[in-house]
């Protein structure tokens, strides 16, 4: 593992703002690195306000889909809220399904099967729409690339309002209304809105004309912020201002579906790190094991005993998940070692048994402890389907495009991909995808990175600066949770492992005459020895705050230690 310091930022710039803020060289280090640079950024950056949110009008479509829903409301039709499986789907899901149900009741809600129909909008959905008399679908975070399935939907009568945040095509779809900011002649000024983010977005053009204002919205807040820690788009500008009210409503008057899921942690504030690790995986764990059906009927239900049932259930899918997780990633491991491939440029693995909900987590997994690009293959009907995930830098995506003659199907970015192979055609993928990684992929990529934000000693983490960077949150990309290199550290001599095998390791360091911070590093039990004694290390950590019983203290939160 290599760390590396981020670049100098502009000297000048963190002069100025700490002189204007009053802040430590430290802070205003950190602030200058995320894009603040005077007293109106960082008044934006510590206090967002829902007022500065854009106008949903300044969307393209966004005058059409408001009309046309109106329309049918006027005119009795029956609408269908169709969404993508996932936590940004199923949240845009109920999010409008529930928005609308409150002063309109014909409302239906669609999620397809991801076994069945897979991802997008399906003939299946757009069947059902037609059987049941539907005549108005609105369907998030997903559309943008159905062209042929828009088409089908017109021919049987019913009309399309597509809300995405995925890039467009060459063609847009012929619906009604397309709603997502990334269409090329869109002047929306914000890009970076995850489906649920572009649904609100509908409810808040909708709510303007009921004559209701943004604080009568704030309440569905809870899901638009799960949607974005979920989908890792960028937290920041408007994303940041609907995370950070969405997480205020997260913790202190969630839907009852949300609360059913937090009463099973010993939590009193959760994060968004809290909500990426344990909110959202029992969401995914629906569509994953079962169905995306049971998250919508979770978040849209408002007796908090039945939602406390809905949670259980999803809870016991969350584990089958977990099960099939660590089973399939030891047996890919296995495989690994059993065909001397632990020094090859990629890791590609197959097993006609392996859940197919879960082989994009496992490929996550393998990376792990095999540091390189990696799919994961089973078995999907006559063909074989996989979920490729890759490492900083290197584009899995075009690599797969090297590899096209023995693909039947693939779609994708740079960093995660599915596609489909016949089963015949996988020796052949798998000899050229090494290839093509072994020609392309360099040192540096090779090796996994840790980027450090600012070198630091222990003291200079007062009350007041701890309390700032407090304040920083909530954290995600564009505004990541800074990571700290402290030079010469010791532990105390209260130095032990955890954990079941000893894997893990708590210390208690200190620089000189500094205070002690405890801190736990999981996966490194074997640094106990060499850091016994008093012996010093440099150490690469991010701070977290961690609970016991009523108390809240700050923990470094390792990533990385050498001995020195």
């Amino acid at each position: 593992m290599r760390w590396s310091l981020k670049q100098d930022c502009d000297i000048q710039a963190v002069h100025q703002l700490k002189k204007t803020l009053n802040v430590t060289t430290l802070i205003a280090t950190l602030l200058v690195q995320r894009g603040v640079k005077n007293y109106n950024d960082a008044k934006k950056f510590f206090r967002p306000q829902l007022a500065d949110l854009y106008d949903p009008y300044l969307m393209k479509d966004m005058q059409k889909a408001v009309k046309r829903i109106e329309n049918a409301i006027e005119n009795k039709e029956r609408i269908l809220v169709f969404g993508d499986y996932d936590v940004d789907g199923t949240t845009a899901v109920s999010l409008m399904s529930a928005y609308l149900k409150s002063f309109y009741k014909d409302v239906d809600t669609y999620i397809p099967d991801r076994y069945l129909e897979g991802y997008g909008i399906s003939t299946q959905g757009i069947e059902y729409a037609h059987d049941n008399e539907i005549t108005l679908i609105i369907a998030l975070d997903c559309g943008i690339k159905s062209i042929d399935k828009i088409e089908y939907a017109n021919q049987k009568g019913i009309d399309f309002i597509i809300c995405d945040h995925h890039l467009p095509g060459d063609e847009i779809p012929n619906a009604v209304a397309v709603l997502d900011p990334k269409q090329t002649d869109c002047n929306y000024p914000f890009k970076e809105l995850c489906g649920c983010g572009v649904g609100f977005k509908l409810i808040q053009a909708l709510a303007a004309n009921k004559g209701e204002t943004i604080e009568d919205l704030i309440p569905y807040l809870d899901l638009v912020a799960t949607a974005i820690a979920a989908d890792i788009v960028p937290i920041v500008d408007e994303n940041r201002i609907l995370a950070f009210y969405g997480l205020q409503v997260i913790n202190q008057n969630p839907r009852p579906g949300i609360l059913a899921m937090k009463k099973q942690f010993a939590i009193s504030e959760f994060t968004i790190t809290d909500v990426v690790f344990k909110i959202a995986p029992r969401i995914n764990a629906a569509g994953r094991i079962k169905h995306g059906n049971y998250a919508v009927k979770l978040l849209t239900e408002f007796n908090f005993n039945e939602a406390i049932e809905c949670a259980k259930e999803i809870d016991t899918f969350n584990q089958e998940r977990r099960v099939f997780d660590q089973q399939i990633t030891q047996e890919a491991l296995q495989q690994i070692i059993d065909n001397k491939e632990e020094n090859n440029f990629s890791s590609v693995v197959y097993n006609n048994n392996w859940h197919k909900g879960v082989i994009g987590i496992v490929a996550s997994r393998l990376i792990e402890t095999y540091y390189r690009p990696t799919l994961v293959f089973t078995k999907s009907g006559d063909y074989l389907a996989a979920s490729a995930r890759s490492v900083k830098g290197f584009d899995v995506y075009q690599a797969l495009e090297k590899c096209s003659e023995h693909i039947i199907q693939f779609g994708g970015h740079m960093y995660a991909a599915g596609l489909t192979i016949h089963p015949s055609a996988y020796q052949n993928f798998k000899q050229k995808f090494e290839e093509v990684v072994k020609e392309s992929i360099t040192t540096e990529q090779k090796t996994e990175e840790i980027e450090i934000d600012a070198v630091v000693n222990f003291d200079e983490f007062d009350k007041k600066t701890l309390r700032i960077l407090k304040q920083f949150e909530p954290h995600g990309p564009g505004n990541m949770t800074p990571v700290f290199f402290t030079p010469h550290a010791f532990d105390t001599g209260n130095a032990q492992t955890l954990g079941k095998e000893n894997e893990h390791l708590r210390m208690f360091v200190k620089q000189n005459q500094s205070q002690a911070f405890q801190a736990i590093a999981f996966n490194k039990g074997e640094m106990l020895n060499k850091i016994k004694n008093l012996k010093p290390f440099n150490l690469v950590y991010s701070l977290t705050e961690n609970q016991w019983k009523d108390k809240v203290f700050v923990q470094l939160h390792v990533k990385d230690i050498k001995t020195i």
